[in-house]
């Protein structure tokens, strides 16, 4: 009777390590899976981040020709003000966006690319900040206008 007993203790135990093993084998190529869609999503984002660093950073340019430019009238202004508020709403909306991938960057993922996008997101800030003193603040100090009206003598 003993036997039997050792017997049914290494039958249960067999049919508990097979069922272990068995599952931890069929779950092995659902986890291998999930890693790689896991690495190609952080492939995916970091294309998309890329794509959108590259358009922030053409309208960084446009912004700063913007800036370089110095023969505007009433009509100019206006318009300074528009894209000036329009340009705002778009750092908004990209700042939104930055605070969900920070969490991401935190934890080590794709610091690289959401550093060049929030890198993009400063410059962005910094242009407009500048539209805004050259064209509505600056102009209005006389220290600015004198040397301004200087500078273009020169």
């Amino acid at each position: 009777m003993d036997c039997l007993t050792s017997k049914e203790t290494i039958n249960n135990t067999v049919e508990a390590v097979s069922d272990v093993s068995y599952a931890e084998k069929k779950e092995a190529l659902t986890t291998h899976e999930e890693i790689n869609q896991f690495l190609d999503n952080i492939l995916e984002l970091k294309q998309v981040l890329a794509k959108k660093t590259a358009t922030v950073n053409h309208i960084n340019l446009l912004l700063e020709r913007v800036s370089w430019l110095n023969d505007v009238n009433e009509e100019c202004l206006k318009l300074l003000n528009i894209l000036i508020g329009v340009g705002r709403d778009f750092h908004s909306t990209l700042l939104r966006q930055y605070y969900y991938l920070h969490s991401l960057e935190s934890k080590g993922i794709a610091i690289q690319s959401i550093d060049e996008f929030k890198d993009s997101m400063d410059t962005l800030t910094e242009l407009i900040d500048d539209l805004e003193s050259a064209f509505f603040s600056l102009p209005k100090m006389p220290e600015f206008a004198a040397v301004t009206k200087q500078l273009s003598l020169l």
